[in-house]
């Protein structure tokens, strides 16, 4: 009876030592930003701690976080949810192209964005400024695990439900929804956790939120009290963004052996709807891609600073692109053994070690920075001022996004295919090799491409723990914007969106589409 309940539960009896042991090992390393802020505020008194948290500039900056956090993912979810469903189960013209064009969005780092949209107009600020360019920018992270699981849906269930004579829009709330829970919810947790975090954009939008008072806090004073509390509360923002994804997430799992019939479901007719759609559409590319392409391509042209240092720009897109690919290699490899111990093997003890390596990600990069820089100075100095520091750092605060995508493909891994290989003789490794692998490589090639699009635009920790002399893309984007030099960030922006553009590629790749173009 256990075993048939362990079992339903999808889980394996007695995880290997050698599995647990690395997971451990890989939270422990993602929590080390967690451990630092903790025991600096631990070294305040109650009374402290309690008079820099009661603060009316500390409600309106939970105020504004919270609201934005609630705002951007449930306008990424609808924008996702929408266009996925749009594209995969509809007769809109031209499939493939808006395919390509909602996920291209994430080529366009956000700072980009809002540097597109503030450059423009002035009035695009505050609140609702914000919130559309968050809203631009991180949609696709909803769309695309969306689209791929519309893509896998076994198209029979949904033509039972309509043979029963239930109305579409039924058979879209109780048939194909849950099935897209999974990718859905993730999505939006990938969303509200680079929300959290986020201070490029906002910062330029002057929209005051935990991650730009924390940044404001540490450049008056190095250490402060006050960042480190804010930085408190931010992770018990995290936390509470972690249960609800958990309370909404299923127990149900989503893995079938074999895919059926290959064929696609019967596309929607839009009918009267067709040319609506199309233009909602395409106002949404031209919110997150056109804007930002148009200003980019304008202060080239118009802008008084405009320059091209060919070696300048080159060594700088060098720099990004061999960090963005070790970091993407090294964060996969991190993610694999957690996310399988999570999977394989389900329990209370699995569930928090993968839990606690997304809390990082809700921390500014500058406080995952400064925890690094404590712990190289007092217990590795000859790490301090390395590469290896920096991409130990872009390991930490993007793991999530290897996480995420990894779970997705081994969630639909069928683990009775492992069993079987092994009933066969095969080893553990040569399962792992011909059966395994194959099954879940396009969950590691998307999370490579996350992790690797994610460092290449990365800006508040590869600024305080690059060694002395390096430079990237967005460094030097950020350095000629911040003086109001808008010609001479533009090509900085335009190249860090041009080597963005293989691993977005990657990302939109799908199965082509009868009829799709």
């Amino acid at each position: 009876m256990q075993a048939r309940r362990a079992a339903h539960h999808g889980q394996r009896e007695g995880a290997p030592r050698s599995l647990v042991l690395v997971s451990v090992a890989v939270a422990g390393f993602a929590l080390i930003p967690l451990g630092y802020v903790v025991i600096y505020a631990a070294t305040l008194g109650g009374h402290e701690i309690w008079d820099l948290l009661v603060r009316p500039r500390v409600g309106e900056l939970l105020s504004n976080t919270v609201g934005l956090v609630i705002g951007g993912c449930l306008a990424s979810a609808v924008l996702g949810v929408g266009c996925a469903w749009i594209v995969e189960r509809t007769d809109v013209p031209g499939r493939t192209i808006w395919h390509v064009l909602a996920a291209a969005p994430l080529a366009i780092p956000a700072f980009v964005n809002s540097y597109g949209w503030s450059s423009l107009s002035s009035g695009i600020e505050g609140y609702r400024g914000a919130l559309l360019v968050v809203t631009l920018s991180y949609f696709p992270l909803v769309y695309l695990p969306t689209a791929a699981a519309l893509r896998g849906l076994d198209p029979a269930l949904e033509e039972v439900a309509r043979s029963l004579g239930n109305s579409s829009a039924w058979t879209f709330a109780r048939v194909v929804l849950p099935q897209l829970r999974p990718a859905m919810i993730g999505g939006a947790l990938l969303v509200g956790l680079h929300l959290l975090a986020e201070f490029g954009a906002l910062q330029m939008l002057r929209f005051p939120t935990f991650t730009t008072a924390i940044y404001d806090q540490y450049n008056s004073s190095f250490n402060s009290a006050g960042a480190n509390v804010i930085a408190s509360v931010l992770v018990l923002c995290c936390l509470v963004l972690l249960m609800i994804d958990l309370r909404l997430r299923s127990d149900r799992r989503f893995a079938r052996i074999g895919s059926g019939v290959l064929r696609h479901a019967e596309p929607v007719r839009l009918g009267r709807w067709r040319n609506p759609v199309l233009l909602a559409l395409l106002l949404l590319s031209s919110g997150s891609l056109g804007v930002p392409l148009y200003s980019l391509m304008r202060w080239l042209v118009i802008g008084s600073s405009t320059a091209f240092p060919a070696g300048e720009i080159a060594s700088a897109a060098g720099t990004s692109v061999g960090l963005g690919l070790l970091a993407a290699a090294i964060t996969v490899a991190l993610s694999v053994p957690v996310v399988w111990l999570a999977v394989r093997y389900r329990s209370r003890r699995a569930t928090t070690i993968e839990r606690s390596a997304y809390v990082a990600n809700a921390l500014p990069g500058i406080v995952v920075a400064l925890a690094l820089v404590t712990v190289s100075i007092n217990y590795l100095p000859a790490t301090y001022q390395t590469y290896g520091l920096l991409v130990a750092a872009y390991s930490i605060m993007f793991l999530p996004r290897a996480l995420v995508s990894v779970r997705s493909a081994v969630e639909q891994s069928p683990p009775v295919l492992e069993d079987v290989a092994h009933g066969l003789g095969a080893g553990r490794l040569t399962t792992a090799r011909r059966v395994t692998l194959p099954l879940i490589a396009p969950g590691i090639g998307a999370g490579c491409a996350l992790v690797f699009l994610a460092v290449t635009t990365e800006l508040t920790a590869t600024l305080l723990l690059a060694p002395i002399g390096t430079a990237t893309l967005a460094t030097q984007f950020w350095s000629s914007s911040s003086s109001v030099a808008y010609g001479a960030a533009a090509p900085y922006a335009l190249v860090m969106i041009l080597i963005s553009l293989p691993a977005t590629y990657l990302l939109s790749r799908r199965p082509s589409l009868g009829g799709a173009a």
